[in-house]
């Protein structure tokens, strides 16, 4: 049995309510233990809407969960996506108040710049490299705004927790290289945290784009061209404490860098 409507709309406040104050909420699988995914989804489009009505400007989405071992330690057997803002964009370099977020944290990732839209169904890796104006490093803040431990219906439903977006480096074109071999070294403070190669996601950075595609072609919904899509973690997130920089390093793609103060 799925949320009511007045279920759904007190979940959104909920999470408004969380980001707003950045202060961590409830588990709403917790308040509403029979939320499913449809709910999630639905209740992550209603809190992007509200900000869209409230003035900031859709461009793009995210795809999570993109290895195995995250699915599986989500009980999922698939990715999960969220909605990115104009209002999440970080310079790169730049000082952010760490005071912004409820716990930020940090992973490296590639973006995809969609020089074509793409539409499911039946979208392929190959699809994907021929829409993709460039590929462009990237790092995302996530914050999530729900208490540990969470399920697949909290993330979703906290838009998988996009907070924070900074690109930067090389721009490459999608046939330039192979992305597979695309890397990314996290540092916080000059110390290595993490390190991965693109490969992790899906086997195929692209390939994470295309499921997106997919997923959202079954809703009647377009990837736009101009739209950027971060194809999915390629480490796992690194907390981002106050003062801390934490920096990726693509090797050959260049480096990108966020400070907390």
């Amino acid at each position: 049995m799925p949320l009511s409507e007045a279920e759904r709309k007190k979940c959104v406040e909920t999470l408004l309510s969380a980001e707003k104050e950045k202060k961590q909420a409830v588990q709403l699988s917790v308040t509403y233990p029979h939320i499913t995914i449809e709910d999630s989804y639905a209740i992550s489009s209603a809190v992007a809407q509200h900000k869209i009505k409230a003035g900031a400007r859709l461009i793009g989405h995210k795809v999570g969960l993109t290895s195995k071992a995250m699915q599986a330690s989500s009980q999922i057997n698939e990715p999960d996506y969220g909605h990115l803002l104009d209002t999440m964009m970080i310079a790169d370099g730049a000082k952010v108040p760490h005071s912004n977020y409820c716990v930020p944290r940090v992973e490296v990732e590639l973006a995809f710049i969609l020089g074509k839209p793409l539409k499911g169904p039946g979208i392929g890796l190959t699809d994907v490299l021929h829409a993709t104006e460039y590929v462009i490093p990237a790092m995302e803040i996530v914050d999530a705004r729900i208490v540990n431990p969470r399920k697949i219906f909290d993330t979703v439903a906290d838009n998988g927790a996009a907070a924070g977006i900074v690109v930067g480096g090389r721009p490459i074109g999608p046939m330039e290289m192979d992305l597979r071999w695309a890397g990314g070294i996290m540092y916080r403070n000059s110390e290595i945290e993490e390190t991965g190669l693109a490969a992790g996601v899906l086997g195929h950075p692209a390939l994470g784009v295309a499921w997106l595609a997919n997923k959202l072609g079954q809703m009647g919904v377009s990837l736009d061209a101009g739209h950027l899509v971060l194809a999915g973690s390629f480490t796992r997130v690194v907390f981002a404490n106050k003062g801390d920089t934490l920096h990726g390093d693509f090797g050959p793609l260049g480096g990108i860098a966020v400070q907390f103060v």
